[in-house]
């Protein structure tokens, strides 16, 4: 999802959690407040977070629709625990999440996203906390013999659009893989269309696929894994220098306390994280 996602600028908003709604492109940017161990923050108080919710596991709502949950969203808030913030998210459009950042409408973005050296350019980032991959799948009993993407040729191929498993596919395609792309704004999109036999095979990032697989009597097969070479991390406005150190020491101690392999296994009963550390 590289992992999740490239740059754009929309906000949108409106998220429950820990007692603090957001409004996104509603709300104005505060006057910073700082701590007197020098953390600023856009609130008093509130670690302000972009993400886009739509993306299992790593967040997503659950059943009554406006409570986020999963991976990124557990350990947002162990984080604003550790550091003493109540934690707010802000529902974001992940075309306009970066711009987001950078014009002050939350502090972070935790939200998969891709930690590579053209993001790295531009914005402050965390340690690595997981690491990634693409991965295909297919739905069970399909017919479809694919055992990788370079033999898609000729099917259906659903992913989120704007995503590493976009550049990805772009990449195959300008290396003559003639294939039919279904760009999805959202990941579950693509396993909704799967499931209905829609599209033949969706490309994503393996956390994804570990999740849908995962499920009781799941539909899905992963039949192809890439190299885990994405690390996803904790994304700043460039030169938030306090906050980013401070956040970064925090999600330290979650690795030292085992608080992220807890989560981890929780989500996708596996450890996922340990390796990047």
């Amino acid at each position: 999802m590289n992992l999740k996602k490239m740059t754009g600028m929309a906000l949108a908003a409106l998220v429950l959690v820990s007692g603090v709604f957001a409004g996104g492109n509603r709300d104005k940017p505060q006057q910073p407040s700082t701590r007197a161990d020098g953390i600023t923050t856009i609130t008093p108080g509130v670690l302000t977070i972009g993400i886009e919710i739509g993306y299992p596991p790593m967040e997503y709502f659950d059943m009554d629709g406006t409570t986020p949950i999963g991976f990124d969203v557990e350990m947002a808030n162990a984080l604003g625990a550790k550091l003493g913030f109540t934690v707010k998210f802000v529902d974001t459009a992940w075309d306009g999440i970066f711009a987001g950042v950078n014009t002050g409408k939350y502090d972070l973005i935790i939200s998969a996203v891709t930690i590579t050296d053209e993001r790295l350019r531009a914005f402050n980032f965390t340690k690595s906390y997981i690491a990634n991959t693409q991965a295909l799948v297919l739905s069970k009993n399909s017919g479809i013999t694919a055992k990788n993407p370079e033999e898609l040729g000729g099917l259906d191929v659903a992913y989120q659009a704007e995503t590493a498993s976009d550049v990805y596919m772009t990449t195959l395609a300008g290396q003559g893989l003639e294939f039919t792309p279904r760009e999805y704004d959202k990941v579950l999109n693509c396993f909704d269309e799967l499931k209905l036999g829609r599209v033949s095979a969706v490309v994503c990032d393996s956390v994804v696929a570990f999740y849908y697989a995962a499920q009781t009597n799941s539909p899905f097969d992963i039949v192809w894994q890439g190299e885990a070479d994405e690390k996803l991390g904790i994304c700043f406005k460039k030169g938030n220098d306090p906050l980013t150190a401070a956040v970064d020491k925090a999600l330290d101690e979650l690795f030292a306390d085992g608080t992220m392999v807890t989560i981890s296994k929780k989500i996708f009963g596996r450890d996922l994280v340990t390796s990047v550390r």
